[in-house]
This record gives C-alpha cells, structure tokens and sequence, in this order.
C-alpha cells in the first residue's frame, strides 16, 4: 500500500470514528431523556454505548504501516 492510500484510509476512519461517536452521544441523551421507552432504556442505552466505543476504538486505532 503506497503512503497516500494509508492517509486516506486513516482519514476515514477518523471520520467514521467521530461520526459514530457524535451518533452514539446523541442517541445514549434521548434514550436517557424519553420517557416515552420505559421497557427499552436498557436495551437502546446498551445499544448507543456499543456506539460509542466502536467510535473511541476507531478515533484510537492505528492503520498498519
């Protein structure tokens, strides 16, 4: 793999890692905040922190070199 094609690689998983954290943040505030999902606000707040740690693992992984 030629260095550019390992800059963009890391570019994009900086992105999706911030994009999946900003995504997972927001859904982990309204599960928390609607009381609307009495039954589901274990299952949905499972749901975005399992979001929001594939966003920290790709904002921290490194791409092989």
């Amino acid at each position: 793999m030629s260095e550019q094609d390992t800059f963009w690689i890391s570019l994009s998983e900086k992105f999706f890692g911030l994009l999946l954290l900003i995504i997972g943040a927001i859904l982990l505030y309204f599960t928390v905040t609607s009381p609307d999902l009495r039954a589901f606000t274990a299952f949905f707040g499972f749901l975005s922190i399992v979001i929001l740690a594939l966003g920290v693992v790709l904002l921290l992984v490194r791409p092989p070199e």
